[in-house]
Order: C-alpha cells, then structure tokens, then sequence
C-alpha cells in the first residue's frame, strides 16, 4: 500500500512539474526569454514581478494573455521601467504567440510565486 502511495505522488509530482516546464519550453520558444526570466531582471520584469502585479486581478488571465500577443502601450511599459524593473519603456507585441499559447502562457505566469 506504501509502495502505491508513493508511486502515485512521485506520478502527480512529475505530471505538475512537466506542465511547468512545458510552459517555460513555449516561452523559450516564442522568444519571451530573450527578455524575460522568472526571477532575474533581463530587457523586462521577472515573471515573478508581473504575477505579482497582476495579483488578485479581475480577469488578470486574460488582461496578460492580451499583453502577451498586443504588447503594451507605451504608458504602460513606463510604469516598469520608473520602478527599475525594465529598461524598456514597452513591450512589443508578440506576433507568433497565438491566443491559446498566450493563455496557457499566462496562466504559467501568474502561477509563479
């Protein structure tokens, strides 16, 4: 019985973990990381940093997916960049990322903690 236990949370463990690395894997290949990372400032925020912005959020999920694919207006970009956690003022959109990429890739994002 022990043996089963185990077996099944070394299953559920790696079946959580591969849809994390997946998602990274999507954003590797649709060049998010050329600017971002999930805790290291690059060009934009962390990963951390934007899910933290988007916390409790109404919708968040959606408002990043849009973010994603549109990029931000550059008012918007400002804010990051004020605060130290950008050297850009905007996000460019992000034309190759398709829209049930840009949720799976948000909902990455905002799981980050």
């Amino acid at each position: 019985m022990k043996v089963i236990h185990a077996s099944l949370l070394i299953a559920a463990g790696l079946l959580c973990s591969g849809a994390s690395l997946a998602d990274e894997a999507l954003a590797k290949a649709k060049g998010c990381l050329a600017c971002h990372t999930v805790d290291k400032k690059l060009i934009g925020p962390t990963y951390k940093e934007v899910a933290q912005k988007y916390a409790g959020q109404k919708d968040a999920e959606a408002k990043l997916a849009t973010t994603i694919v549109k990029g931000t207006p550059t008012p918007a970009g400002v804010g990051w960049q004020k605060e130290g956690k950008a050297t850009l003022p905007f996000m460019p959109p992000n034309a190759t990322v398709k829209p049930d990429e840009a949720a799976k890739l948000a909902k990455w994002i905002l799981g980050l903690k």
